[in-house]
């Protein structure tokens, strides 16, 4: 097997005659974790190059994700030893499955037996899909919901939170779909200080950013996720 050296990531990968390389990921949420058991799986599913990453606290940026995702080409495989090892949360994974998909690359579960080459493992990449798809529509339903009781309420007085409960539950929504601070900030229509003081607040509490969005949440009227 030769190596060739791709131009974006200066990494070395095989040289395959047919198909794509399979490569694996490892995550570790604590200290008392530690990647043996995941290394041992995907060594011996063959993975040529393993990226790993370890949690420091409760937030995760995650840099060898980042360099994994960059790294995929069409025809190559993600291997992880068990699904929540890639996603932070169900929304995150949906996510990062449904990019997958569109990128052609396959995905294989060791412990969850889920491989996306074979035409039974292909269905999880439609249910992800259609999950994806099932809470924009909850989403919508429940903002319309929302601006129906908020109407038939009326206005309520005196002056009210940056981020309120509402909000920061779909805060939380955007920062699992991978949206900077920015960007969160431009989509509920406050500053980057106030969602840099809210997520402050959250490590102070001791927040686990694996808690995910509640749909069931009301939604104000700018809050409607595009697709």
């Amino acid at each position: 097997m030769t190596l060739q050296k791709t131009s974006d990531t200066g990494i070395d990968r095989p040289n395959l005659s047919e198909g794509g390389s399979k490569l694996g990921y490892c995550r570790v949420s604590t200290g008392l974790q530690n990647t043996d058991l995941q290394l041992d799986a995907l060594q011996a599913a063959g993975c040529w190059k393993i990226f790993t990453d370890h949690a420091s606290g409760a937030k995760e940026d995650r840099p060898e994700l980042q360099k994994l995702f960059a790294y995929l080409r069409p025809g190559d495989t993600l291997v992880v030893w068990r699904l929540d090892r890639l996603g932070r949360s169900l929304l995150h994974l949906i996510k990062l499955v449904n990019e997958l998909d569109a990128r052609g690359v396959q995905l294989e579960s060791i412990n969850d037996r889920i491989e996306t080459s074979t035409p039974g493992g292909k269905l999880i990449f439609h249910i992800f899909a259609a999950i994806a798809e099932f809470e924009r529509n909850l989403i919508r339903e429940r903002t319309s919901a929302g601006l129906m009781a908020a109407r038939e309420r009326g206005r309520v007085g005196g002056r009210p939170r940056a981020v309120d409960d509402t909000k920061g539950n779909y805060i939380r929504y955007l920062y699992g779909q991978g949206m900077s601070k920015k960007r969160i900030a431009e989509e509920i229509g406050v500053s980057t200080k106030t969602i840099t003081r809210y997520f402050k607040t959250l490590e102070e509490n001791e927040f686990d950013d694996e808690d995910e969005f509640d749909p069931a949440l009301e939604l104000p009227p700018r809050m409607q996720v595009s697709k």
